[in-house]
């Protein structure tokens, strides 16, 4: 448990996620696609609707019940995140029903730093430690929209494929050695999002659904994260049981003097 807990935090700070607890939140329907469906927006007109329907936001705080498999080992435990946009996000995962906390994280676009409260350890590395286990093209601004339901920016531009598939928008392509494909839904929200390095052994899945009003956006109740890594497989199955935007926040992360820094 201690082992999969500490490795369940650093591969989120990577790639950086049901439950039967249910959102309080109203879940948006999806409209369903009309196989005769013919749009004629160039592709920058498509762009700009896609990038007209991220989510925007200056904090979040979020609660999510989670399941983390790391290689068959699996453990239900409760995440509290809390964002700054592209600044901080900050990291508690509890167990016990959310009554002890073992793990706390604080990530950067410079720096991952984690507590492994079960074992009094303490870990500080620049933010490419996550090269360790993705490919170099995800930074912070592709962790935050893997936790947040937006389509990664950089992906959004006249370099990619931008075309319609069964009524819905796919947006693909190739970054360096970096292989992604989007699939959208009829909200113009991500519903699938692709990363493939098959050069570094390294693939990334994410699902989303359950997308909820939040501010003038929408904000994904419920995500799957399917990772791989060399022979390491982490599969995170997350819902989000309570959603706050632009709501004051902190960033507690305080390491007492006990702990053993970690150099490995």
């Amino acid at each position: 448990m201690k082992k999969s807990i500490l490795n369940s935090v650093l591969i989120i700070a990577a790639v950086c996620l049901a439950t039967a607890c249910k959102p309080k939140r109203e879940i948006v329907v999806v409209p369903q696609t009309k196989s005769e469906t013919k749009v004629d927006n160039s592709k920058a007109e498509a762009l700009t609707l896609l990038n007209n329907k991220q989510l925007k936001f200056n904090t979040l705080s979020l609660k999510a019940k989670a399941t983390l498999d790391i290689n068959g080992d699996a453990n239900d435990v409760t995440m509290n995140f809390r964002m700054k946009d592209k600044e901080i996000i900050w990291i508690s995962i509890t167990a016990l029903g959310g009554l002890a906390e073992v793990a706390r994280a604080l990530i950067t676009p410079d720096s991952i730093k984690i507590q492994n409260k079960l074992k009094s350890e303490y870990l500080k590395k620049p933010f490419s430690y996550i090269y360790n286990f993705t490919n170099k093209q995800v930074n912070f601004n592709t962790l935050q929209s893997i936790l947040t339901g937006n389509a990664m920016g950089e992906f959004l531009t006249d370099k990619s494929d931008v075309k319609q598939e069964n009524g819905v928008w796919v947006v693909s392509g190739t970054k360096e050695n970096l292989d992604y494909k989007l699939l959208f839904n009829t909200l113009f929200k991500v519903a699938e999002t692709n990363l493939n390095d098959a050069k570094g052994g390294q693939a990334l899945k994410v699902t989303y659904s359950d997308y909820q009003k939040l501010n003038d956006s929408l904000f994904p109740g419920a995500l799957n994260i399917n990772t791989l890594s060399g022979n390491k497989k982490i599969n995170i199955e997350l819902q989000y049981v309570k959603i706050d935007g632009n709501v004051p926040v902190d960033f507690p992360f305080t390491v007492p003097k006990r702990y053993t820094l970690v150099t490995r």
